[in-house]
């Protein structure tokens, strides 16, 4: 049976069994700024921050061997975030998608009790979930683990040390263990 349709969601605290018996659907843009450990990830020197454009829809699925039908949200969002190009130290445009699945279950224990066995993701519907920490945590599991530019715009200096010193004006490196050697003797 289907709930009449809510004129507002609050994704904040969403009611997660209500938004599924609803066939809830939210398209939202929250600025990266409403996104803190998102927006601290953003390179320092970038003066503005875009939004991140998103979608929550949701269903009621039928349980396993007859279990009571579970909730399901998907969680869809597209942004571009700057970060810091770890060849050239530049900030790099990087786009960020998501595009997730998830099962709720009654609580946090049930969630930690089936995690092993699931393969899809589980979120507890009480306490009552964020849908804006759900949509934070998805976006910084997809950062790069090092974001590079293709072609980075300056020319990048892969030498360690001193870029104007050249190889035949370097001291004469000393060997470390030239000490030992001479105890021995």
């Amino acid at each position: 049976m289907k709930t009449p349709q809510k004129s507002a969601w609050n994704p904040d605290r969403l009611d997660a069994r209500a938004f599924a018996q609803a066939e809830g659907h939210l398209h939202i843009d929250t600025p990266l700024a409403h996104l803190p450990r998102l927006r601290g990830e953003a390179d320092g020197d970038t003066p503005s921050l875009g939004a991140v454009h998103w979608e929550a829809t949701a269903e009621m699925r039928p349980g396993a061997t007859g279990a009571a039908p579970s909730p399901w949200l998907r969680l869809t969002a597209h942004t571009s975030l700057p970060l810091t190009c770890q060849r050239c130290l530049g900030p790099v445009d990087t786009t960020l998608t998501v595009d997730r699945w998830f099962r709720f279950v009654a609580d946090e224990a049930t969630a930690e009790a089936q995690d092993d066995e699931a393969e899809e993701d589980l979120l507890a519907m009480e306490p009552r979930p964020s849908l804006f920490d759900v949509l934070e945590d998805e976006l910084l599991m997809a950062l790069p683990l090092v974001p590079l530019h293709e072609t980075c715009p300056v020319e990048v200096v892969l030498k360690a040390g001193d870029a104007a010193v050249s190889d035949d004006e370097m001291p004469p490196r000393r060997n470390p263990f030239a000490a030992l050697g001479r105890l021995k003797k």
